[in-house]
């Protein structure tokens, strides 16, 4: 079959793998500049800094296959094993930054980046998917595909589906997600956090604080700033200016404005599902069409990766 998934995140990545390993044809469509979605690394000047997913850690059979792949081929390693504490229990990221894992699955994929899909409907009469959607130049973009795998966050991959997201279990249209506001900072010289390089909830402001440098995945100094989710979700709307002065300011906690370069703001409105949906991922009963991603099997990377795998498997 010809299908397409849409997301090129963890999920949609791994999905398309598994579906071109069981001979379909498979085209990915992802509105961002790049692939990985939330597994999203920037550079700045020298630095390179991760701004979205941090790190991610493995607690089953299928996920931990993958991860092996990933560390002998060199796209991932272990970080540490307690970002203050030991605790022994390893925490892994991408080498040279998160997105690397996103580019090593993606790099026999036929992947369309800044194509933004504004809606699917399925055509009874041929038996296919009908999907428009428009790059980023304005330009008018329209596939067919005989099978979908959704892997955007549900509100978006509802909104797409126009008639057929009613006919989604409730469950699953309930779902809602926390935003997170990130604060990405270069500076002139090192701060010290923690021997890891990064805080986990180190304050009421913040849920993660991460050295760039420390963590390895930049060569001049950059950190982090993660926003705790409520905080995030109560001051999302307001204009980025804003935004960017009062995280600027709660970064001075742990930072000398003179050792500032820059600060830049970055959003994620679909940061963290509130809860996750019990099941891997969710077929529909009679058409070709599942939906995926981290809002299935936990809100981890390893449930996204799951999520991923598991919605390839319906087509195989």
């Amino acid at each position: 079959m010809r299908i397409a998934v849409i997301g090129a995140g963890l999920s949609g990545l791994l999905a398309a793998r598994n579906l071109r390993r069981s001979g379909h044809e498979v085209v990915v469509l992802d509105k961002g500049s790049g692939v990985g979605g939330r597994m999203a690394t920037r550079r700045i000047g020298e630095a390179v800094l991760d701004h979205g997913a941090q790190f991610f850690t493995v607690r089953s059979d299928a996920f931990a296959s993958e991860v092996n792949e990933w560390l002998t081929e060199g796209v991932a390693r272990e970080w540490c094993r307690g970002f203050v504490d030991v605790d022994g229990h390893p925490r892994y990221m991408g080498v040279g930054g998160m997105t690397s894992i996103a580019k090593y699955l993606a790099r026999d994929t036929d992947t369309h980046l800044g194509i933004t899909v504004t809606r699917i409907d399925f055509d009874d009469a041929n038996r296919q998917w009908q999907i428009a959607a428009q790059s980023r130049d304005s330009r008018a973009v329209n596939l067919v595909a005989d099978a979908m795998i959704v892997t955007a966050p549900l509100p978006q991959t509802i909104t797409l589906l126009g008639p057929v997201a009613g006919e989604l279990p409730a469950d699953l249209r309930d779902i809602e997600y926390d935003p997170t506001l990130c604060l990405l900072v270069t500076l002139r010289q090192q701060v010290h956090v923690s021997e890891s390089g990064a805080l986990q909830s180190p304050d009421e402001f913040f849920s993660f604080i991460c050295d760039n440098m420390r963590k390895g995945t930049s060569s001049a100094p950059s950190m982090t700033f993660h926003v705790e989710p409520t905080i995030s979700a109560t001051n999302y709307e307001q204009p980025d200016d804003t935004l960017h002065s009062m995280l600027f300011e709660q970064a001075l906690t742990y930072l000398s404005p003179d050792d500032i370069i820059e600060a830049h703001l970055k959003k994620w409105r679909y940061a963290t599902p509130r809860r996750t949906h019990t099941d891997s991922c969710w077929a529909h009963p009679h058409l070709p069409l599942v939906l995926a991603g981290d809002a299935f099997d936990g809100p981890r990377m390893e449930g996204a990766a799951r999520s991923g795998i598991a919605a390839a498997s319906v087509f195989s």
